[in-house]
């Protein structure tokens, strides 16, 4: 018996005539190569993160935040004056 969603060797060949077709064989030498050259470079990138974080890292235990009190100075709100050009006429 076989596992299900084990790939059976006529599946990849299915996949692989898929492929071919869909693609073209003087297409495919390209895709290869462009995917090769950005897995390399995906490669070197999280390399170079993880140095990053590495030498990143405090030595010295991250301390709790500090509360700090508002220094906002609420005025008190007074109504706007009427002028004389507002007010109508009796």
């Amino acid at each position: 018996m076989t596992k299900l969603g084990a790939l059976q060797p006529w599946h990849w060949l299915i996949l692989i005539a898929v492929v071919v077709l869909l693609f073209g064989s003087k297409r495919l030498p390209d895709a290869a190569r462009s995917l090769g050259k950005s897995m390399r470079i995906f490669k070197s990138e999280v390399k170079e993160l993880q140095s990053e974080s590495k030498a990143d890292t405090p030595v010295t235990p991250a301390q709790p935040p500090t509360q700090v009190q508002s220094e906002r100075v609420e005025a008190p709100v007074t109504p706007p004056a009427q002028s004389h050009t507002d007010a109508k006429p009796a």
